[in-house]
């Protein structure tokens, strides 16, 4: 059994099965899958996400793997990245619970709670009208290159995020954003694998993930090319060199997840 209790739920529990105790939150509920849930709940007027594992059986597991799938088995992914991506100073949430237990990694039962990111809004909503309304030039510009360190920087940790949209970058809003001042974190890192040194084949599907959500936001040849610059942190002329096929791949494989989208919507 692994357990980690920060304040206020160390005082919280104090005395109590911290697992028990989890499953006894209120709050709102956000995702209610087979075997994890997730809500919003508050502790002395603050705010925390929890996210509860319970185990999805070796049924759900091998049908994963079948399909070529990495079923989530626990909350420890999400901590593992947490806490690499918090060494090297890429932000992100803060863990003050954890727990697991069980070695059957079908049935074990684990935990995280996180504080919640607020005021904050996600990239996505952010730049949702910037098609028809751009957003200041150098803000743009600072946004795409802040988020280039960002995943440039997690994958140099070790991380691929596994769900990399813009979706999970939040903009923080508790004072005006400008592009001389702003912060970013990114978040739900439920799914990404934390190892010595990323796959080229994961870092391109987080690559390929960001970019087609990123394709309805108005991004010129030079948005793209500054990304590149940030993300590799080499000369523009020798990412294009070194890279080509990556970024031939990126277009091909951005296209196709949008003319899925296209054809399925929210279904993808």
């Amino acid at each position: 059994m692994k357990l980690l209790l920060s304040e206020p739920f160390k005082s919280l529990w104090a005395g109590r099965d911290p697992f028990v105790a989890v499953e006894t939150l209120q709050g709102v509920v956000y995702r209610e899958l087979e075997g994890r849930r997730t809500l919003r709940t508050e502790v002395d007027g603050r705010g925390y996400f929890v996210k509860i594992h319970r185990g999805i059986g070796w049924g759900e597991i091998v049908k994963n793997l079948l399909t070529a799938k990495l079923p989530v088995l626990g909350a420890t992914q999400e901590l593992l990245a947490i806490e690499r991506l918090t060494e090297v100073g890429v932000a992100t949430m803060t863990a003050v619970a954890f727990g697991a237990r069980g070695s059957n990694p079908a049935q074990q039962h684990s935990f995280i709670v996180t504080e919640e990111l607020a005021p904050t809004i996600s990239l996505e909503d952010f730049s949702l009208d910037w098609v028809k309304q751009p957003p200041p030039v150098k803000l743009k510009r600072a946004l795409i290159s802040e988020v280039a360190t960002m995943v440039g920087g997690m994958h140099r940790a070790g991380v691929n995020h596994r769900d990399c949209y813009i979706c999970h970058f939040l903009l923080h809003t508790d004072k005006p954003v400008t592009a001389e001042d702003f912060r970013l974190s990114v978040i739900d890192l439920h799914r990404a694998q934390t190892r010595a040194r990323i796959t080229r084949r994961w870092r391109d599907k987080d690559l390929a993930a960001l970019y087609f959500s990123a394709l309805d936001i108005g991004l010129t040849q030079r948005d793209k090319l500054r990304f590149l610059r940030g993300y590799f942190q080499l000369p523009l002329r020798q990412v294009l060199r070194n890279e080509a096929r990556l970024l031939a791949w990126l277009e091909a494989k951005a296209a196709k997840l949008y003319a899925r989208k296209q054809r399925y919507g929210d279904a993808l």
